[in-house]
């Protein structure tokens, strides 16, 4: 039997005063989740923005000067979660942060291992707020990590950005990579958008046959346009099949409840489903695009009247 002992983050925004607030907090949330016993922590998208409050006031509200501005705090963010991750023997996925990467900006969340090395997974599909207004660009490419867990065994997960959970085809390439377990750190201004996020969450656990971890930011930020209002509830979820939930739900958070949801997943149920569940979702994708022929649009002919 494998488990794991994951820990989602409904993450708190706070108007800190200097680094060394920001260190501390940060310190504070990881090494809560790691004395609980959890081996994987992930922090929302763009959870990074809470150092907007670093900025010159005038660069607080100014969502294309802060993205430069921003470039300033990486290398000391990437030091800090590497540090903490070799500290508690942990891997964090750490809030998403606006990397530069050449004349493009992209939303970027770094995976860190616990030896303090570090990877990245970055968004593939852009919301209209980031591609219209923020100018934040695609990335490339769907990675999937392999994480050795402590009791020997190896888990391999991926990391699918908040919009990106709402479409199968980055969350299926990563299960077809031997991804059993993926992440969404989210970042949504409003329930509808958490809703969105959330029902993709769901629908990935379903095709997949996977456990869905959702990280929600919670702010209510008016000093920042970049984050003003950030809603939302942390949440695992899970195929509805055999011997795992009736609804699809392992357990949640309470609304923009900020803290962490902490629970063990046993693979050894999804791995059961996948070969011998009531459906066989994850079986049964090839035969679904294969009998998805063009449609054919049938008239059923004009109204009968009363």
């Amino acid at each position: 039997m494998t488990v794991v002992r994951v820990a989602a983050a409904a993450y708190g925004v706070d108007f800190l005063p200097d680094w060394a607030a920001y260190e501390a907090k940060i310190g504070g949330w990881v090494a809560e989740a790691a004395d609980a016993g959890a081996e994987l922590l992930a922090f929302p998208e763009y959870a990074a923005l809470e150092l907007v409050a670093l900025l010159p006031p005038d660069l607080r509200h100014d969502v294309l000067g802060m993205r430069p501005a921003l470039q300033g705090f990486l290398p000391d963010f990437l030091n800090l979660h590497a540090r903490l991750a070799r500290q508690h023997g942990v891997c964090i996925v750490a809030g998403s942060f606006p990397v530069q990467n050449g004349d493009r900006f992209v939303n970027r969340a770094h995976v860190f291992a616990p030896d303090g090395s570090h990877a990245w997974q970055d968004k593939l599909l852009m919301t209209r707020f980031e591609a219209e207004e923020w100018q934040i660009s695609p990335g490339e490419g769907v990675r999937v990590f392999a994480l050795e867990l402590r009791g020997g065994e190896t888990l391999r997960f991926g990391v699918a950005i908040c919009y990106d959970s709402e479409f199968p085809a980055p969350a299926r390439r990563m299960a077809e990579d031997g991804a059993e377990l993926l992440l969404v750190p989210s970042f949504t201004g409003c329930r509808a958008g958490f809703t969105r996020v959330r029902v993709g969450s769901m629908a990935r656990a379903l095709e997949g046959q996977c456990y869905a971890v959702h990280a929600p930011l919670i702010a209510d930020a008016p000093w920042s346009y970049a984050l003003e209002n950030a809603v939302g509830r942390a949440a695992i979820y899970a195929p509805a099949d055999n011997g795992l939930p009736e609804d699809g739900i392992v357990a949640e958070g309470g609304w923009n409840t900020p803290g962490w949801l902490i629970r063990d997943l046993d693979l050894a149920l999804t791995r059961h489903v996948h070969a011998e569940g009531q459906v066989l979702n994850w079986r049964d994708r090839t035969a679904a695009g294969e009998r998805s022929t063009p449609a054919e649009v049938v008239s059923l002919g004009a109204g009968v009247g009363l």
